[in-house]
């Protein structure tokens, strides 16, 4: 019901979102960072009309952008209209500044949204429309900062250098020689890896401090009067592979090779141990599913657009539907649509500012140019509730199975009406088949060229028999689907066969796959 009424009044519900911060305010006094969350700020921003600083002083960033481009032309004829937009070297700085304050202060408190949301069992927070509307307010205001970043190398200011730094990548700007002092760069760098790599930190902190005091505990207890040593219960494990704690106990005598061996034993043990991926495994019961795929701009659903989606449904044990049609052609050739039925792609649009910018990435990897996507062909996902209800109610008829299903899961949570609350109901299963690879696929396993596991959908794929060693994962929404419930349903054929997989002692019956909410 209330994406149907976001349907009827446009961008008008991202101001009556804020009618939900009672509630958020009752459950979640502070942010991802530990900080008391000022709502009456939350309250006070426009969300409906924009959030940025040059948007709010109605300043024209793209008339700034062609402005500062043709000012560095050789005869360049500058107009009134040009000397109108232009911006002060002092001005970007201020703007870039205001606008990377109020991002830092605005993410952290969606990044705190989901863990509110699902632990509220009481049920105080009705809904997830709160969130979605900080989401879409961000993603326009992360193009503003983006443009601004663009004008200042148009002006010479600065330079722009992507650098890693441990967890994310984030542009970095250098100063260019001449430049002098026209602009203090110190205060408007981008601060995302110091806040996600410090919250990593606390979060390791955390564990750590809660492993510690659990292990005191159960060596404390009278459990330690029968187990000598104290109980194992928490043990989290040594750190030998051997589980004798007789860690180089054979010092220097050990050679290169055995310590090689020795390290690749603890790697394999760490692989197979079981963590939080395995609830999203499917049961040997698994019928019907919908494999679901999404292309965006980016990796941060708070920050990014979906521009491509691609579904289309598979059964795993029952015939396909005889009454579906046939001979669907998928955009790669070679691909055979055997058992898939109910194929469908969409494709969604940006901005106008982040069309202007374009996306070399994303165009290399999927061939998809953003710079297409802002005509009136290709409406914006975030803005389309029509499109939303219609993927919500195929998301909630059977499990849709996922490669790396928190992806899509978690821009799903920011763009999708109504899928946090479904969710957080039970309504929605979610399999994902990366988990399937990491357990029960031994081919991959870590190596030395893939010391993690080679686990990508492309090596998965071909592993089971769903994509040519000669071809490569497409990165386009239905084609990856595609390949992904071919190689699904082989996988889940050769476990059965084999008694491996669901079918083995520990399998699960039923469904599988992760879901909230009671299971009667």
């Amino acid at each position: 019901m209330q994406s149907m009424n976001e349907a009827k009044t446009g961008r008008s519900w991202l101001t009556e979102a804020k009618q939900d911060i009672n509630q958020w305010s009752a459950s979640m006094p502070k942010n991802a960072d530990n900080q008391l969350i000022d709502w009456q700020w939350v309250a006070s921003l426009d969300l409906e009309h924009g959030i940025g600083a040059a948007q709010s002083q109605d300043i024209d960033l793209i008339a700034v952008l062609d402005a500062a481009d043709t000012a560095l032309l050789p005869t360049p004829e500058i107009t009134d209209s040009m000397q109108d937009s232009a911006l002060s070297a002092q001005q970007l700085h201020n703007l870039l500044k205001k606008d990377l304050t109020v991002r830092d202060r605005l993410e952290s408190i969606i990044s705190q949204c989901n863990t509110a949301f699902m632990t509220d069992f009481d049920r105080l927070i009705a809904s997830y429309r709160l969130p979605r509307a900080l989401a879409y307010a961000n993603r326009r205001l992360c193009d503003e900062i983006a443009m601004l970043r663009r004008i200042g190398v148009a002006m010479g200011l600065w330079t722009i250098a992507e650098e890693r730094r441990e967890r994310v990548t984030v542009p970095v700007l250098q100063p260019v020689a001449g430049a002098g002092n026209r602009v203090n760069l110190d205060d408007i760098q981008d601060r995302t890896s110091q806040i996600v790599n410090g919250r990593a930190e606390r979060r390791a902190a955390e564990r750590e401090q809660k492993r510690a005091s659990d292990y005191a505990m159960s060596r404390a207890n009278l459990s330690g009067v029968t187990s000598p040593g104290g109980s194992r219960v928490f043990d989290y494990g040594d750190r030998d592979s051997t589980g004798t704690g007789a860690v180089g106990s054979f010092g220097s005598f050990e050679s290169s090779a055995d310590s090689a061996e020795a390290a690749q034993a603890r790697r394999l043990a760490d692989y197979k141990k079981s963590d939080w991926r395995d609830a999203y495994l499917p049961g040997r019961d698994l019928d019907t599913v919908m494999g679901i795929d999404i292309e965006t701009t980016g990796t941060d659903p708070a920050r990014v657009y979906i521009i491509d989606a691609g579904f289309e449904f598979m059964n795993m044990i029952s015939p396909r539907p005889a009454g579906e049609p046939s001979g669907y052609c998928y955009e790669q050739g070679y691909y055979e649509a055997g058992d898939a039925y109910g194929q469908a792609r969409l494709s969604f649009g940006v901005p106008a500012q982040n069309a202007l910018l374009g996306n070399p990435l994303i165009l290399d990897l999927t061939g998809i140019d953003v710079r297409d996507r802002a005509g009136t062909d290709f409406r914006l996902f975030d803005e389309w509730p029509e499109a939303q209800v219609g993927l919500l109610q195929r998301l909630e008829q059977q499990p849709y199975v996922a490669h790396n299903a928190r992806f899509e899961h978690s821009f799903f949570m920011l763009n999708v009406a109504g899928y946090a609350e479904s969710y957080r109901a039970g309504n929605i299963t979610i399999i994902d088949t990366l988990p399937m690879s990491r357990r029960w696929d031994e081919g991959s396993i870590p190596d030395d060229e893939h010391p993690y596991g080679n686990n990508t959908l492309d090596a998965y794929a071909k592993r089971q028999g769903a994509l040519d060693a000669s071809q490569s994962e497409r990165h386009l929404g239905l084609e990856d689907a595609h390949i992904m419930l071919v190689a699904m349903k082989h996988h889940l054929g050769a476990l059965h066969a084999e008694g491996r997989g669901p079918w083995s002692a520990a399998g699960r019956p039923g469904n599988g796959g992760k879901r909230c909410g009671k299971r009667w």
